[in-house]
């Protein structure tokens, strides 16, 4: 019968089956207060890191200082009701911060200040990695899947690989996507096309200024890059510098990093490893090298093209490699090689 005035019908149970979301996924953020971290968890609690059916809970790490901060970033995560968010931790505490984590995002380090010199810097972030380090062996769970964002972050993900021995090394990887991604907006720029229909540009080595962006095998709407952009003086120069310095040229026109990139390209590194490529991509990750690969030295944190399939990558193997590139890749690779000479002896 109908209801009776001022009474709201009785609504019929839907009790069609549904899908079943996926368990929740422990996500640890270190530096959780700062700029980056404010850009990247309310990204991560809408989906953009594990997918839309993968609930997450949010474990937030910063220092003493920020604790303040960190706990004014956890209210605003619980006032945005992310309808995926199934809890917070915001802790001081590394041991706290890393139990039963399943990914790890690494923002958190030192920032090279005027007048350090740079073994200064590499000592105190090789300090804050081997405790990182530590307390993600003790606490985390054994496949954990770490990036490490904050710089030297190359080295810094090795240091983290040698002093977390249980924690698979494929597992611990450092964000190359950040200049990935940038290469593929300045040829879709450049180009005039959607960034969408720009593919399979490469980062090779560190990221850093003598990291090599290569477009050798990259295509635009399917045509070779060198031959829609028709300007191989700009790909070969100017394209080149763009990318290496982007951060720099962020910075001084924001006074401010660029951590809204960061952010989204965190997202995109990790959607990509835990969720796969699309067939016949590859995307640019840091990560352990064989030494069997491009003649790069075993033992380094190093960006390669890879593609990626149920939670694992693979490096992209048997790419041409031309003189002018051959001597970008290896310059790229001795930097490396300094870098991780002056972390053993600063852990000396």
């Amino acid at each position: 019968p109908p209801s009776a005035p001022g009474h709201a019908s009785k609504v019929a149970l839907d009790l069609r089956p549904r899908a079943r979301m996926a368990a929740a996924k422990r996500v640890l953020v270190t530096g959780a207060a700062g700029q980056i971290g404010y850009a990247l968890l309310p990204q991560i609690c809408r989906g953009a890191l594990l997918g839309a059916d993968t609930p997450v809970i949010i474990h937030m790490l910063d220092i003493p200082p920020a604790e303040e901060a960190l706990k004014g970033v956890e209210m605003e995560l619980v006032d945005s009701a992310f309808p995926l968010l199934q809890g917070t931790l915001a802790t001081t505490d590394a041991a706290a911060a890393c139990a039963g984590v399943d990914v790890a995002i690494l923002v958190g380090g030192f920032p090279r200040k005027a007048g350090m010199e740079r073994k200064e810097v590499m000592g105190k972030n090789v300090s804050i990695y081997k405790a990182t380090a530590s307390a993600l062996e003790a606490h985390a769970a054994k496949d954990c899947k770490v990036v490490v964002v904050a710089n030297p972050a190359n080295t810094n993900a090795w240091v983290l690989s040698k002093y977390a021995p249980s924690i698979p090394r494929e597992n611990i990887t450092c964000l190359t996507r950040l200049d990935h991604n940038r290469a593929l907006g300045q040829v879709a720029e450049r180009t005039g096309k959607a960034v969408s229909t720009v593919k399979n540009v490469i980062i090779w080595g560190n990221h850093s200024s003598t990291q090599y962006p290569d477009v050798n095998h990259g295509t635009v709407d399917g045509t070779p890059i060198r031959e829609a952009v028709g300007d191989d003086a700009y790909l070969d120069g100017d394209f080149v510098t763009t990318v290496q310095q982007r951060g720099a040229a962020i910075i001084k026109a924001r006074k401010l990093s660029s951590a809204l990139s960061a952010a989204s390209s965190v997202c995109d590194h990790v959607r990509n490893w835990v969720l796969g490529t699309p067939e016949g991509t590859w995307v640019s990750m840091g990560v352990i090298s064989d030494g069997n690969s491009y003649g790069v030295p075993a033992d380094l944190v190093y960006s390669f093209p890879v593609t990626c399939k149920d939670g694992a990558w693979t490096i992209v193997n048997g790419l041409e490699i031309d003189d002018a590139s051959r001597a970008k890749m290896d310059t790229t690779a001795k930097e490396l090689v300094e870098e991780k000479a002056m972390a053993l002896e600063c852990l000396q």
